[in-house]
């Protein structure tokens, strides 16, 4: 028997986890706010919004720290994700 695959906020923290080394990571699924909008389906897993700290986003303008967090999660894009709200900062900010 396979094992259960993790719910997708659970792989979106694990990848951010690990690009990132975040001091704090904060990962919701807002999908039920965007029942009937384009890409929603049931079930949900389809909007996110994630609020990360991290020392990697020190020195990078807010795009470049978008890039790096929408990299990290090119295998969720890739298996569904629809959207993501990010909100990304360096400590201290």
């Amino acid at each position: 028997m396979t094992p259960p695959v993790p719910a997708r906020k659970s792989r979106i923290e694990a990848a951010l986890l690990a690009e990132l080394s975040p001091s704090y990571l904060n990962v919701v699924d807002d999908s039920e706010r965007h029942r009937g909008h384009g890409g929603w389906r049931e079930g949900g897993e389809t909007h996110f919004a994630v609020e990360v700290v991290s020392a990697a986003f020190e020195g990078k303008s807010r795009v470049a720290r978008q890039r790096l967090v929408m990299d990290a999660l090119k295998a969720e894009f890739d298996g569904g994700l629809h959207a993501l709200s990010v909100t990304a900062r360096a400590p201290g900010e």
